[in-house]
């Protein structure tokens, strides 16, 4: 495992981060974490160097506005020992602190759940413009400065998804020691991008990278344009591995954050954090992933994660499926494939469809990808209707 510095903190941390945002379920709900085969990856990562496990306080849960199973497991993971060997990441929920006094209680509730005295990076979650604003407002500096005096945290830093210039502020703000953007070849300019990545380096900030496979959507079921093009190239990696090499390639980069929920992705990725240098792709591979960018940019029709922050719809449209079966209608757009994503469509219960969308517009205002919600729910249902 490679190491590398998280800003001006100094502490060494493992170049892979372990997400528990994906971790195995049962019979396919998300509140339900498969311990066994869950505790059995994240102690392997760990007992091969990996030293940064990042959770949240809504993960694995029933959408933002309660705390989720993913705290709590990770608490339950860390036992034997294992928690002295990592540095412990979880976030304020920032959407629901409505007074001071709320910043205290969630973080309280969090180091219970997570069964810790300390928190070593503890992130304001999901920082946007409004929620912003609202958080400056009620003393979140003053807050943060007291939980690392307290011991409560290490460090203090931010999660985002918004706007370049939000993100400047933001950064210019407080003294943070770290942040955490969305980064990857897809997203290369997309919310902070590669200016905020280097701005925020530029300021003494470590760098954690989340959706580096994009939810996925640039490994799994790939056109076939994009798996020629890998196919062609001298060196010989999964899709995985291109993009992932692609996002430690930038030194600014201090942890790139993985969801892993089979062991297959946990012992992939630990196998190219081993040897994933700064400044380590040459020009012929970095033009692969130019080539690949190209394809998946002229495809792909809402820039959905699955994230599931939208989520729940208060009418029940399961709005991250649609966008699914939407965007593979256009990457695999063929007479078969266009039969069986309408049946998958139709299959869906029916208040899940797009169709069924009363435009309340809640879920625009957690989307981290600022995706006009409402817009392409209408879409859907023209395609698929």
């Amino acid at each position: 495992m490679l190491y590398r510095k998280l800003g001006k903190t100094n502490e060494k941390v493992s170049a892979l981060g372990f997400g528990t945002m994906r971790l195995p379920i049962i019979d396919g709900d998300t509140t339900k974490i498969d311990d066994e085969k869950a505790i059995e990856m994240i102690r392997y990562a760990i007992d091969e160097g990996v030293n940064y496990v990042d959770t949240a306080y809504p993960y694995h849960g029933t959408g933002m506005g309660s705390g989720g199973e993913s705290e709590p497991f990770v608490g339950r993971a860390l036992k034997d020992g294992y928690r002295e060997k990592v540095n412990l990441a979880t976030k304020l929920p920032s959407w629901l602190i409505k007074t001071r006094e709320d910043m205290d209680k969630y973080l309280n509730e969090q180091l219970e759940r997570l069964q810790t005295k300390t928190i070593d990076f503890y992130l304001v979650h999901s920082l946007n413009a409004a929620t912003w604003e609202n958080l400056k407002k009620l003393g979140i500096d003053e807050f943060l400065d007291s939980a690392i005096k307290d011991g409560r945290i290490r460090y203090a830093g931010f999660s985002f998804h918004d706007k370049l210039e939000v993100f400047k502020g933001i950064v210019d703000y407080y003294d943070w020691s770290f942040c955490q953007i969305q980064y990857n070849y897809l997203d290369e300019k997309f919310q902070a991008g590669n200016e905020g990545l280097k701005y925020a380096a530029n300021k003494g900030l470590g760098v954690v990278i989340m959706e580096p496979l994009r939810g996925g959507k640039i490994v799994k079921d790939l056109p076939d344009v994009v798996k020629n093009t890998f196919a062609e190239a001298e060196i010989k990696r999964s899709p995985a591995e291109w993009a992932l090499r692609w996002v430690w390639n930038h030194p600014e980069v201090s942890v790139v954050l993985s969801g892993m929920n089979i062991m297959d992705n946990v012992t992939e990725n630990i196998r190219v954090a081993s040897d994933a240098l700064p400044d380590s792709l040459t020009e012929k591979e970095l033009k692969t992933i130019d080539d690949v960018n190209k394809v998946f940019k002229e495809r792909i029709k809402v820039n959905c994660t699955a994230c599931e922050y939208c989520m729940p719809c208060p009418a029940g449209v399961n709005i991250p499926k649609n966008f699914t079966l939407y965007n593979e209608h256009s990457l695999f757009v063929t007479p078969e494939t266009d039969k069986y994503l309408k049946s998958r469509y139709t299959s869906l219960k029916p208040e899940e469809r797009a169709d069924k969308c009363v435009e309340c517009g809640k879920c625009e205002t957690h989307c981290p990808q600022a995706i006009e919600i409402r817009k392409e729910l209408k879409n859907v249902t023209a395609l698929f209707n």
